[in-house]
């Protein structure tokens, strides 16, 4: 089935940059909206963006700003890159997409800790 594997978490200073990516495998034939969510600890799991099949972007506002994201359809693989990165944006990172016939698909997150 659809396989999701993120990577690029790990710990960085608060102003710092990460870029997390999410690739997609298994018997895709093709994929809609590709997205990121967070879930800080205690807290629950909150959108933060999405990327339509041809571009199209939205953010949670207290990214806008600071995070991108980005695809590259021909590597079935979304971004999201991190920039001014503040001690609340702590959390464990999902990728989410979209697929035909009414799934969807979730990764099992990456953690993103963001020193003050």
């Amino acid at each position: 089935q659809v396989q999701l594997v993120e990577s690029g978490g790990g710990l960085v200073q608060a102003g710092g940059s990460l870029r997390l990516s999410c690739a997609v495998s298994g018997g895709i034939f093709s994929i809609n909206a590709m997205g990121w969510y967070r879930q800080a600890p205690g807290k629950q799991r909150e959108f933060v963006a999405r990327i339509s099949s041809v571009g199209f972007t939205n953010y949670v506002d207290s990214v806008k700003g600071r995070f991108t994201i980005s695809r590259d359809n021909g590597k079935n693989t979304v971004y999201l890159q991190m920039n001014s990165l503040k001690p609340e944006d702590t959390a464990v990172y999902y990728c989410n997409i979209q697929l035909p016939y009414g799934m969807d698909s979730w990764g099992k997150g990456t953690l993103v800790t963001v020193s003050s």
